[in-house]
């Protein structure tokens, strides 16, 4: 009996009759899958990850052999040399776009440092090194100055006399050389509460005029270092009870004549701490204020330990004190008209020839702005000298 044996494996002729048999179903369900829009479209998914993938080893690096150039951060935006605090004065462009206030990003709570061991506070009783000296005619230097400061309420800094004897009224105001001529200088006021109108003051009038900051402005810090930066000294606005207090209320840190001495302290340090790199305060209202002497006697003798300047709108012209002490003779838009403005101008100029200086004020109106410019350009052709009013003060 012949027994032949096939090169076949005995499992092999199963399969395929298991294969014959099922070779329906088996497409069946296939084409079942692929109908499920779940399984289709990760299929899909995959299947163009894996041409991606493909592509870009295939392509390489599309930049290679193309120059490549580093640039530091601090060099993007021009703002390397900007002065500090410099984002605080940005007015937003648009809507969209995140403020960027003391609130939002605490920039003016406390004196900024390039280098952490920078961020020190020398208080008076230590001798620090020689004033720094502003380029006559150019930018004055960033405040603090060391030895003019020391930590006040709020994270902020109070002005104190340094330890050599300088004070903050002669350090943070702008330098002046007499020519001889009569002398004219002007404070405009009001300035930090309305971006559009403080941008302008600060950048378009001449650097001799004064600015002076409300003190409640966003971004206050941020101001006067954009103010000093270009060549303007700068004033702090104290708020006064003026003799229709409280219908006209100028704030809740408003120095008030029936406050005991030491509530009116507080509130100074307060006020006082807000900032730092002004000369001196300036009154905002204060008609029933500054007549009180008590209350007056206060004020001036916490300006005298802070080695700060006193510059009024008028209303204190009979006020004296041991300190360096100026008042304006006029206001000059009382009355909000282009001419009126253009005629107190020329009563301020005629003023100056014949007594040899006078000193003005106004607030931040655009069109005190306006003629305000216009005027100063023409002011040394007519023989007169524009000066900060600080070159005003005297003790």
């Amino acid at each position: 009996m012949a027994v032949s044996f096939s090169r076949k494996p005995a499992f092999s002729h199963a399969a395929s009759a298991l294969g014959r048999g099922d070779a329906p179903d088996l497409r069946a369900k296939l084409l079942a899958a692929a109908a499920n829009p779940y399984i289709g479209a990760s299929a899909a998914a995959f299947l163009f990850l894996l041409s991606l993938c493909a592509l870009i080893l295939l392509t390489g690096d599309p930049n290679k052999g193309s120059p490549l150039i580093r640039v530091q951060l601090a060099k993007i935006g021009a703002t390397l040399n900007a002065p500090q605090g410099w984002r605080e004065a940005l007015v937003n462009e648009s809507d969209h776009e995140a403020p960027l206030t003391p609130g939002a990003l605490d920039l003016s709570a406390q004196p900024f440092a390039e280098h952490p061991d920078e961020a020190t506070i020398t208080v008076a009783g230590d001798i620090a090194a020689p004033p720094p000296v502003a380029a006559p005619g150019g930018p004055l230097l960033q405040a603090p100055f060391a030895g003019l400061s020391t930590p006040g309420p709020g994270g902020g800094l109070l002005p104190v006399i340094a330890g050599d004897g300088r004070t903050a009224a002669e350090a943070y105001a702008r330098p002046f050389t007499a020519d001889g001529r009569p002398r004219v200088a002007l404070v405009i006021g009001g300035l930090g509460l309305n971006p559009q109108t403080t941008r302008a003051a600060i950048e378009t009038l001449p650097p001799e005029i004064t600015l002076s900051f409300a003190p409640y402005a966003e971004g206050l810090q941020g101001w006067i270092d954009l103010a000093r930066n270009h060549g303007h000294e700068v004033l702090l606005e104290a708020p006064m009870e003026p003799v229709d207090y409280p219908a006209n209320d100028p704030g809740p840190f408003t120095l008030i004549t029936a406050n005991r001495p030491e509530d009116t302290v507080r509130k100074m340090e307060w006020l006082m701490s807000r900032a730092t790199g002004y000369f001196g305060l300036t009154n905002y209202l204060g008609s029933r204020f500054v007549t009180n002497d008590a209350a007056m006697t206060t004020f001036t003798l916490t300006l005298k330990a802070r080695g700060l300047a006193f510059i009024d709108d008028g209303q204190a012209s009979l006020r004296g004190g041991p300190i360096p002490r100026a008042s304006a003779d006029r206001i000059i838009d009382d009355e909000l008209a282009a001419g009126a403005i253009d005629g107190q101008l020329k009563m301020l100029e005629t003023g100056a020839a014949g007594r040899g200086q006078a000193l003005g004020s106004g607030f931040a109106y655009p069109v005190t702005i306006n003629q305000v410019k216009v005027w100063a350009a023409g002011l040394s052709g007519r023989g007169l000298q524009l000066a900060p009013a600080s070159a005003m003060a005297k003790r």
